[in-house]
């Protein structure tokens, strides 16, 4: 059997991950005031033993009105570090698994319900709901209440919360930090035309609409330490006629690239109700694909990878440089395992596992 591209090492910056396989960030509506609690810890306990080779936090909210839902993680005050540092430490005890953040805000889509009670928008006036802001006074949906077009103040804060949550997340030991630039969030809502119709220097153009996303992500990389790496994810298309695509992206992401962005997460979507998504097995892949033909870092392709040969073939053929896992990990938490008893590889396991090794795949299970 030929070694498997799926579990090749790989680097981003200083950070050595052990195989291809990253667990993307996975909302869990399950916070309280920003705060993480026992339910993070058995979530991401869980895929922290996965053999996976880094485990992303889900979208964490650098403010509190940035939150999706009321439910949201957060990473804006000591509260929400403190008990994010006790979820890491906790499961730190047990896996060596790096870990990494997605800082976020959701402009126009926060101020939600949760999606298991309907996901519709709370109006401020609602004791769990708040005003939203935006590029542009657009609203999301038309039920929505539109949100506040950002001023040169509200960017200058928003760039300072980014900052002041990347400085959280280097203090509790995270070791990469994702920015949300896709799935219509605030950053995505500037890079779009169909949300951003500024018309000073922060609209209009594609120069226009990149600056904001990427004076954040310039922000972001002068205060985390320089041999941590920063990526940032992105939404290669709208999927909607005259709104972000694949062209403007592929711009985007060598800007990133320009001012030092370690790896790019190539999804899509997100961003209107007009969306006509073609899902299916690998549908965002050559989104991936054409994103890593313009760029020299790390490409992750995501959506719709659930079958081992699958995402062997999407790192073997060079469409992409690793693979996320996200509902497919949720659904199999040991998906990494039999994929590595696929391929006659090796994943690291605590060593109170290693019994459970079945004997047909004597090198599978490794000690951490």
């Amino acid at each position: 059997m030929r070694k498997s591209a799926l579990f090749e090492p790989i680097r981003i910056r200083s950070l050595e991950l052990a195989n291809r396989i990253v667990i993307a960030p996975m909302c869990q509506y399950s916070a309280q005031n920003g705060r993480m609690n026992d339910w993070h810890l058995i979530h991401l306990g869980q895929l922290a033993i996965s053999g996976a080779a880094l485990l992303t936090i889900e979208a964490t909210a650098v403010m509190a009105e940035g939150r999706i839902t009321y439910a949201d993680v957060g990473l804006y005050n000591d509260d929400a570090e403190t008990a994010m540092g006790r979820i890491l430490e906790s499961i730190r005890r047990w896996s060596k698994m790096p870990i990494g953040v997605q800082l976020s805000h959701a402009g126009r889509k926060a101020s939600t319900e949760v999606p298991w009670k309907g996901g519709g928008q709370l109006s401020p006036a609602d004791p769990l709901g708040w005003q939203t802001i935006g590029p542009s006074a657009i609203p999301f949906a038309p039920e929505y209440i539109p949100p506040l077009a950002l001023d040169r103040e509200g960017m200058r804060e928003i760039r300072r919360a980014f900052a002041s949550a990347a400085k959280r997340a280097d203090r509790i030991g995270l070791n990469l930090i994702q920015l949300h630039a896709a799935h219509g969030y605030l950053l995505h809502q500037f890079l779009s035309p169909l949300s951003n119709q500024r018309t000073d220097e922060y609209g209009g153009s594609l120069e226009n609409r990149m600056r904001f996303p990427l004076e954040v992500f310039e922000t972001v990389r002068q205060v985390f330490p320089a041999e941590k790496p920063v990526s940032v994810r992105v939404s290669g298309t709208d999927w909607i006629p005259g709104g972000w695509d694949l062209e403007q992206t592929v711009i985007f992401a060598r800007a990133l690239e320009r001012l030092g962005c370690d790896a790019i997460h190539v999804s899509s979507g997100g961003n209107g109700l007009e969306q006509r998504i073609p899902a299916g097995p690998s549908y965002q892949v050559p989104l991936a694909r054409a994103v890593k033909a313009a760029v020299g870092v790390p490409v992750v392709a995501v959506g719709l990878i659930t079958g081992f040969e699958q995402a062997e073939g999407i790192v073997q053929t060079g469409d992409a440089d690793m693979i996320g896992l996200a509902r497919t990990i949720l659904y199999d938490a040991r998906w990494p395992w039999h994929a590595a008893a696929r391929f006659g590889a090796s994943v690291r396991v605590p060593s109170q596992y290693l019994r459970c090794q079945p004997d047909r795949f004597p090198n599978l299970l490794v000690s951490e």
